[in-house]
Parts: structure tokens; C-alpha cells; sequence
């Protein structure tokens, strides 16, 4: 693996520190005042189409889309990407800013990937413009959805449409009133192998026969304007054109949406980790207490040191990670992706951990981000897969190795 980055790479690094420094810190307070108004809920901030343009045009959009799909994407590896997402992850809602921010992106890969012609011009080119936003819908309250074999919602065919009947949660970026389409999952072949029953279709939001039941709070707040949400699917009538891919494909098309959505969740987690320890560094060097700075305790060193040695340790994984994905494919680097999906978040969650302790009652508060990395990476840690079931595959790939070798 080259650890240089190309100069395409540099210009881009270069281009995106300029525009977070110009248009994304200084915004943060602001942001933070609108989205946690209960005036504002469920709309998004007035400033964020302004920067969205700006974005564009020059030339930081769509940055997250793999080379491979030609006209479609600026010709990024996932190595290349991987800084990117790093110094997005800093602000975790400027993602959206450069239209790289989840759900929408894997539901762009999808879309791009295993999309028909129509269901790219209706669905996906609005996407990449960025005029919508999507939601994926997989996770289910009454099955151990970890497990996605366990899924219960049904899309079966009925005449010229598919009916679906089911219920879903921690449905992320449906409360957004700009969220008019969703990628649904659910079981059509019931006789198949468990890994063969499920389909994949496109289910725009203004089609009958679904509802929101109720935002989930995420440790106490609404997560507006996208939140979570748990939705009751009730004879729910679709086009068969919205089948993405063919029946019984859901799976396969989920492992291929998951794969590149983890490991950019893991690029923005070590973002997240390296501003907390920016911060903490900072604080500690200009705080005195029992007539010392508190940079000059040796715990506080300790922590520091800790910190970045962990946070070198994530980066390194992550970049290897994506760079045995550009080389050899999803599949082949699925170990690494899960030893990052592992790692990663909690590094990060264990790094904005010691920099809470180090500010004080501060850290817990919202005057700075830290809290909010906190409390996301612990997200993270169930999000696209628990830790367990990450490790439980990497633990069962690993002893066959080694037994076969």
C-alpha cells in the first residue's frame, strides 16, 4: 500500500480543509441553535443549500461514489476517499454539505450498482443532484434484525405490483420532509435458502399503505431533522419496475450496500476521535488546577498519548481496509472491513471518553462536540451490524484459516 497521497488526493484534502475552515466551523453553532429548536423540528437548516452549492462547485460533491461507476462519480478509490470522509467526519452533519452523507449514499451505490435505467433516471439522478434524500429500511422491532435472515415484512407479488406488509424501525433520515424515497427489504421467495428469500424495492414516500408510528429518540434527543422513526407497512402496493435486481436478491444487495457503508462510518468515527483529541489537547494546556497546568499531570499525558496512538492504529486499519477493497473487492476485504467496523468506533468512543474527563463538567455539556461524538459512536457500535456479530464472523473466518493453512 502507497501511504502518499496522489496529488488529485492533496488538491482535494487541500480544497475540502479550505471549506470546512471558511463555511463549516464557523456554521456550527448556528446549526446546532436550529436543529434543536423544537420550532425547527423535522426542517432542515436554511444555511445548508447555500453550502450545498458552493460545494458543488468546486468540485467537492459526490465524493464517496466508487470510480467504478464511470460519468457517475469524480474517480475516487476508496483509499483516496478515505482522508476525505475523515476531515468530513469532524462535523458530522457537513457529510450531507458534499452530498456524501448516509443513508443516502448507499442507497446511491445501490441504485448506481444494481439499478435499472429507469430506476437511475427517477431515483438516483436526484440523488446525486442532491435535490433528495432517501432512506433504507431493513430493521425490524420484533426479530434480532443482526440477524437479517430474521426479517418478517413480506414483498409478495400480487398482479402488475408487490404487497408489503410489516413493521420497521430505527428507519434512519425518514422524519426529513426532503426524504421521498426508500429502499425497503423484506422476504419474497419463503421457500428458498434463508440467504435467497429476500427482495429489495424502491417505495416512493408518497405511495399509500405506509406510516410512521413514532420517532425513536436516540439517548434523548430527536436527532432532527432526519431522526429515526419505526414504520407499519399495511398492504402497501407497488409497481414490480420498483423490484430492484430480481426477487430474492435483498440480501445480496444489502452485503453490497453494507460493505462500503461501514467502512466510511469508520472514516468518520477517526475524524471525530482526532478533533476530540485536538480539543482536549488544547484544553488541558490552558487549564490550572492544584497550581499546575493540567497537561502537566502525568495521567493527562498518558491519556494523550493513548489517544493517538489508538487513533494511528484505527487510520492505518481503516486505510488498509480500503485499500484491499480497491485491489480485490468487497468480498475479499471482508475481513479487514469487519476488524475496522470493530475497532474504529470504539476507539472513538474510548478517545471522546478521556477528553470528557479531561474538560470536566464541560465535557458532558454541549459547548463542545465531544459529548455528541460520544454519544454517536456508541451509535455506531450497533449501527450496520452490532460489534458482536462482527466479531463472531471475523472470529469463525479467522479459525478456518488457520486451520486450513
Amino acid at each position: 500500500m502507497n501511504f502518499d497521497h496522489t496529488d488529485k488526493v492533496k488538491e482535494l484534502i487541500a480544497k475540502l480543509e479550505a471549506f470546512m475552515d471558511k463555511h463549516i466551523y464557523p456554521a456550527e453553532e448556528e446549526h446546532y441553535e436550529w436543529v434543536t429548536d423544537p420550532a425547527n423540528l423535522w426542517k432542515h437548516w436554511p444555511g445548508l443549500e447555500a453550502l450545498k452549492e458552493k460545494a458543488r462547485a468546486e468540485g467537492l460533491w459526490n465524493l464517496f461514489l466508487p470510480e467504478e461507476y464511470g460519468d457517475l462519480s469524480p474517480g475516487l478509490t476508496n483509499l483516496e476517499y478515505a482522508p476525505l470522509a475523515e476531515i468530513m467526519g469532524r462535523v458530522p452533519w457537513s457529510s450531507e454539505v458534499f452530498n456524501c452523507a448516509a443513508p443516502d449514499t448507499g442507497n446511491m451505490e445501490v441504485l448506481a450498482k444494481y439499478g435499472s435505467p429507469d430506476q437511475q433516471k427517477r431515483w438516483l439522478q436526484p440523488l446525486l443532484d442532491g435535490k433528495i434524500r432517501s432512506a433504507y429500511v431493513m430493521t425490524e422491532p420484533q426479530v434480532a434484525s443482526s440477524d437479517a435472515t430474521n426479517l418478517e415484512t413480506t414483498i409478495f407479488p400480487d398482479g402488475d405490483d408487490y404487497v408489503i406488509n410489516g413493521r420497521k424501525w430505527w428507519i434512519s433520515g425518514i422524519m426529513d420532509e426532503r426524504c421521498e424515497v426508500m429502499l425497503v427489504m423484506g422476504k419474497t421467495l419463503m421457500d428458498n435458502p434463508r440467504h435467497q428469500q429476500h427482495s429489495t424495492i424502491i417505495v416512493p414516500r408518497d405511495t399509500p399503505g405506509w406510516k410512521i408510528v413514532r420517532n425513536l429518540k436516540v439517548f434523548g434527543s430527536k436527532n432532527s431533522p432526519g431522526g429515526e422513526a419505526e414504520l407499519l407497512f399495511e398492504n402497501c402496493r407497488v409497481p414490480k419496475e420498483n423490484l430492484i435486481l430480481g426477487e430474492g436478491r435483498g440480501f445480496e444487495i444489502a452485503q453490497g450496500r453494507l460493505g462500503p457503508g461501514r467502512i466510511h462510518h469508520c472514516m468518520r468515527s477517526i475524524g471525530q476521535a482526532q478533533r476530540a483529541l485536538e480539543i482536549m489537547a488544547r484544553r488541558v494546556e490552558n487549564r490550572v488546577a492544584f497550581g499546575k497546568k493540567i497537561a502537566d499531570q502525568s495521567s493527562i499525558r498518558q491519556d494523550v498519548a493513548r489517544s493517538f496512538c489508538e487513533i494511528e492504529q484505527a487510520r492505518l486499519l481503516t486505510l488498509k481496509a480500503a485499500d484491499s477493497m480497491d485491489k480485490y473487492g468487497n468480498k475479499i476485504a471482508k475481513d479487514l472491513i469487519a476488524a475496522i467496523k470493530i475497532v474504529a468506533p470504539q476507539m472513538a468512543q474510548n478517545v471522546t471518553d478521556r477528553a470528557i474527563q479531561a474538560h470536566g463538567g464541560m465535557g458532558v455539556s454541549d459547548d463542545t462536540p465531544i459529548a455528541g461524538f460520544f454519544t454517536l459512536n456508541r451509535f455506531v457500535r450497533i449501527a450496520d451490524g452490532p460489534d458482536e456479530v462482527h466479531m463472531s464472523q471475523l472470529g469463525k473466518q479467522k479459525i478456518k484459516e488457520y486451520n486450513e493453512a
